[in-house]
């Protein structure tokens, strides 16, 4: 019966993550368009969902968030940089699935990791979980960013209208101008959200 309970439980926890991500982005809460490109909060409730349940969770979540990525970008983006997250869009190819999901599914895992280490070592609960949620948001920008110039830096200048050698300043300039905000944001909700879910969870570390 006990086994029982946590399993399904768990299935609620999943349940309410997945909607929770999915409603973020269906709605302009989770893809705030620049123009450019889109600055996003979807990656709040991945990281959450890292530390709270547990980075396989976590990646589930970011598989998720993922998966919303790429249908946003097929079919409802009018981003030009859409192609980034899907191969139906004009130049985007089979790279732009791994950008679409392997961050995603990395910011579950990395949030989940940094949080249980940071505490472990430290026993500072609000600090480990604002550096996670800081590191997971990290995680998300970084890689895309990175991932964007390695793999699509021609079809970046391209659809973004600049010159070629203009491409890595744009990128590096989207990681500082919007990474960095948005990896504060994320850490500050993190921890916020995190203490009250946590208890409710009942999870390992309280």
């Amino acid at each position: 019966m006990t086994q029982q309970r946590e399993k399904t439980r768990s299935l609620m926890e999943m349940a309410l993550f997945t909607a929770i991500i999915v409603i973020l982005s269906l709605t302009p809460l989770g893809y705030i368009p620049l123009g450019f490109m889109n600055a996003t909060t979807v990656h709040i409730p991945v990281i959450i969902a890292g530390i709270v349940l547990g980075r396989k969770k976590g990646a589930f979540c970011g598989f998720v968030f993922g998966l919303t990525s790429f249908l946003n970008s097929t079919f409802r983006s009018a981003s030009v940089l859409s192609f980034l997250f899907s191969p139906f869009r004009p130049f985007g190819n089979g790279w732009s699935l791994v950008i679409a999901f392997v961050p995603r599914i990395l910011i579950g895992i990395v949030a989940g990791l940094v949080f249980e280490a940071l505490y472990k070592a430290s026993k500072k609960k609000n600090i480990s979980m604002f550096l996670a949620g800081v590191a997971g948001s990290m995680t998300n920008t970084v890689l895309v960013m990175g991932m964007s110039y390695l793999f699509f830096a021609k079809s970046y200048a391209k659809a973004a209208g600049i010159g070629a050698e203009g491409v890595l300043k744009a990128v590096c300039t989207v990681m500082v101008v919007n990474g960095i905000p948005e990896a504060i944001i994320a850490g500050i909700i993190a921890s916020a959200v995190c203490t009250a879910l946590m208890a409710a969870f009942r999870n390992r570390f309280n």
